[in-house]
């Protein structure tokens, strides 16, 4: 479904340049944008995803992942065709870089089945929620109205003015911080490191639950040295907030071998010495999914998979010392 765009310019030759996200395209007349859901259609910015969802599923909030948002419960997850980075190692490459089979969800229709189920609201995943700005504004204040929650899983690739449009309807943001060093935004994703961190420090200035993915890659970001400059830049913001290490496998155009057992461990290791919570997904490590109390070290939250026990907690305080601990139930 075809929608104005909010943010754009027009410039000469009836080309029209996009302000929503670091990237700006320049479109001539009938060209489209790299997220592959705008275009310019007789000199104005024209949306073309809108609304048009490429998945809708049930999904643990751990998949996300998010562990310290209402762990163990379920959510709606949904996002659009596209992507605003060209990420090599992009494991939904297959609906992020390219076109792929949608369907229409009216955000009535989206605000009705986030709460359905058991679902405590939507996240927007799978692909970059961003590129669907429109939708998510008109969306995302129906999805409050029903008692739902609003959580995004994204890149972090966007301007300052239309983030602060969102920021009020969203309650939790998982953001995949790739790597602390620009130059493997440059040559990775096409993108630029800075624009991800501002979206990182003004979202949790806002308020919203932050959490920190870092997948990492072997050879391009995996070192000790690069691990603790990340570790040590998000400690600036708050060692309270989750920092999630992840393990790579090869796909889409990069074929480096798997993230060692080794580096991972040494991951954890090295977050565990500056954050108060740290672990590490895509492989099963003991320890590394649990919740412990950063004070006195008790079980917190015990997790194998998307299965998760709450063991150690009395709201949203430890139960054996009562340090407070940094988790929304």
């Amino acid at each position: 479904m075809e929608r104005p765009a909010k943010y754009y310019e027009i410039k000469e030759g009836g080309k029209v340049k996009c302000l929503l996200c670091p990237v700006g395209c320049v479109l001539e007349e009938g060209k489209e944008g790299i997220c592959l859901g705008r275009h310019n259609k007789d000199g104005k910015m024209m949306v073309t995803n809108y609304g048009e969802t490429v998945s809708l599923n049930l999904d643990p909030i751990e998949k996300k992942p998010l562990f310290h948002f209402y762990p163990g419960s379920v959510i709606l997850s949904t996002g659009p065709n596209g992507c605003n980075m060209s990420c090599k190692n992009c494991q939904n490459w297959n609906i992020s870089q390219r076109k792929s089979p949608t369907i229409y969800v009216s955000p009535e229709k989206m605000a009705s089945l986030s709460i359905a189920q058991g679902s405590i609201g939507v996240a927007y995943t799978y692909t970059e929620p961003f590129i669907w700005f429109e939708y998510l504004l008109d969306t995302m204040p129906l999805v409050r109205e029903q008692g739902g929650k609003n959580v995004m899983v994204t890149n972090g690739y966007i301007m300052p003015e239309p983030l602060q449009e969102l920021l009020p309807y969203i309650d939790a943001m998982n953001i995949d911080l790739k790597s602390i060093q620009n130059e493997f935004y440059l040559k990775i994703t096409g993108g630029r490191l800075r624009f991800v961190q501002d979206t990182i420090v003004k979202s949790f200035e806002a308020g919203v639950h932050i959490e920190i993915t870092n997948l990492l890659i072997t050879g391009l970001n995996d070192s000790p040295e690069q691990i603790a400059e990340l570790v040590n830049w998000v400690a600036s913001i708050s060692p309270h907030i989750p920092l999630h290490f992840s393990r790579y496998f090869p796909t889409y155009k990069l074929t480096n071998p798997p993230t060692s057992l080794e580096v991972l461990k040494s991951a954890y290791k090295i977050g565990k010495e500056r954050l108060d919570y740290v672990y590490v997904g895509n492989i099963d490590i003991s320890g590394t999914s649990d919740t412990v109390c950063p004070s006195c070290g008790t079980l917190l939250i015990s997790r194998y998979g998307y299965s998760t026990q709450i063991v150690g907690l009395d709201e949203s305080r430890c139960a054996s010392c009562g340090q407070k601990i940094n988790i929304i139930l």
